[in-house]
């Protein structure tokens, strides 16, 4: 398949990534010589300067004969631009990244469709979306959806109240009576360890199970975590993504908005009506103090430091607040954020590349996603052979030990594996993998 990606930061190359487990022909534009250096070096792509919306460049990239075409630089107009153009040249699909979220709703994205855009992404919409679930489920750090919804990833941090602390996974069959689930992943400071019978959990441990949906509250008790409802929530910045995510927030829960812009809080209150907006700054503590930070149960902060992002929410966290999300861009301080303390990390780069790929479905893959500071791939394949797969049971095959499955979707039916499990034609498997396990998985798969 030919691919044209336009934008070679995050999201492009955190896309070019995740399709080069297909072997696609990938071609990479961007302006910044620097960047596409660097994809070049690291990815299996061709890289090519220059403006995605020029003619001669994309006439360079061949985007009359690709099959895809994904625009998605930081400039709206630019990726409007070219994927309108690219599929006037003949690319046979193009999908564009947006931040004006307006064209993401039904009403106008038939307009948008009719210029000759298949798909528009906002990244913006997605999180302040992905913050929302997170809200309504706080006792996890990471919610995703598989099959909308047939089976579902659940992360959560072990604190010292967990009864899995200190347990072998092996022993814990005693306390799964109730709950239907299967852990396949354990973020343990940088280390991404695959759960193995030895496996014992710590204090602090960042576990993922994969469970169907009618068992999150099972979950919650299983991992001992007590149930919470959120009623106030305290956002710090108003930024876009702020407003986005108080619009979405405010019609059932108390919202207030920190701003330390006067003429950014005149342009807050325009834009919402149910929604306490206070002029500060953000690190005034007394200030957050004062509007009641310690009757919070969420904290929010989506400022555009990051460093201000983490701070805040250790502040909050020290002042007994549930829930804190973190807006956290550059992927360095991840890893740090975690491991010192912040609940729910929020990246929109990531989100965006994540949502792209799922919908844009190739060969055997289903969908790939990324954990935030996990060093490995929730990949859904889908089984149209009959092959080894399918004559033995799981604990038979030479499966990689850096893999393992977490759940298969067998039409309606959804089923947490075993070792006695034997999987079938036409099911999706949801498997976990470090790098090390793709290469042998993909031939598994084919």
């Amino acid at each position: 398949m030919n691919i044209v990606i336009a934008g070679a930061g995050d999201v492009g190359f955190h896309l070019a990534k995740l399709m080069a487990t297909e072997n696609q022909d990938i071609i990479l534009i961007d302006k910044d010589e620097e960047v596409l250096e660097y994809a070049g070096s690291h990815l299996d792509v061709l890289t090519i300067r220059g403006d995605s919306t020029s003619l001669e460049t994309l006439e360079r990239a061949r985007i009359s004969s690709a099959d895809l075409m994904l625009a998605v630089t930081t400039s709206e107009k630019t990726n409007m631009m070219t994927a309108i153009i690219a599929k006037k040249l003949g690319c046979r699909r193009v999908v564009a990244r947006v931040d004006n979220e307006e064209y993401t709703t039904a009403a106008n994205e038939s307009t948008i469709c009719s210029l000759g855009i298949d798909q528009i992404i906002s990244p913006r919409q997605l999180a302040a979306e992905e913050i929302v679930r997170l809200i309504k489920q706080c006792s996890f750090t990471d919610i995703f959806e598989f099959e909308n919804g047939k089976l579902v990833l659940l992360g959560t941090t072990l604190d010292d109240h967990s009864p899995l602390v200190g347990l072998r996974l092996s022993e814990m069959d005693q306390f799964e009576s109730s709950v239907d689930l299967h852990p396949i992943a354990v973020l343990r400071g940088n280390e991404t360890i695959i759960p193995k019978g030895f496996t014992t959990l710590r204090r602090g441990d960042h576990i993922y199970f994969i469970t169907k949906p009618d068992q999150k509250k099972n979950v919650e008790a299983f991992v001992g975590k007590k149930q919470q409802t959120v009623r106030s929530i305290l956002i710090l910045g108003g930024t876009d993504l702020a407003i986005s995510t108080a619009r979405l927030l405010m019609d059932e829960y108390h919202v207030t908005i920190v701003e330390k812009s006067k003429r950014r809080c005149q342009f807050i209150n325009e834009q919402l009506n149910n929604v306490l907006v206070i002029k500060g700054d953000y690190n005034n503590v007394d200030l957050l103090e004062e509007e009641g930070l310690d009757r919070m149960d969420a904290f929010i902060a989506l400022t555009g430091n990051a460093e201000t992002n983490i701070i805040s929410c250790l502040t909050a966290r020290n002042h007994g607040v549930f829930k804190t999300i973190a807006q956290v861009e550059n992927k360095a301080y991840i890893h740090i954020s975690q491991n010192i303390g912040v609940d729910t990390l929020i990246n929109k780069k990531l989100l965006a590349a994540n949502s792209i790929f799922h919908h844009v479905r190739k060969g055997n893959i289903e969908a790939i996603t990324s954990l935030q500071g996990v060093d490995a791939e929730v990949i859904e394949y889908v089984l149209t052979k009959t092959n080894q797969l399918t004559k033995k049971p799981l604990k038979k095959l030479h499966f990689p030990d850096t893999a393992l499955v977490g759940g298969i979707i067998r039409g309606e039916k959804t089923m947490i594996p075993d070792g006695d499990t034997q999987m079938e034609l036409g099911d999706k498997v949801i498997v976990f993998a470090l790098p090390s396990a793709i290469k042998r998985l993909e031939e598994l798969f084919r």
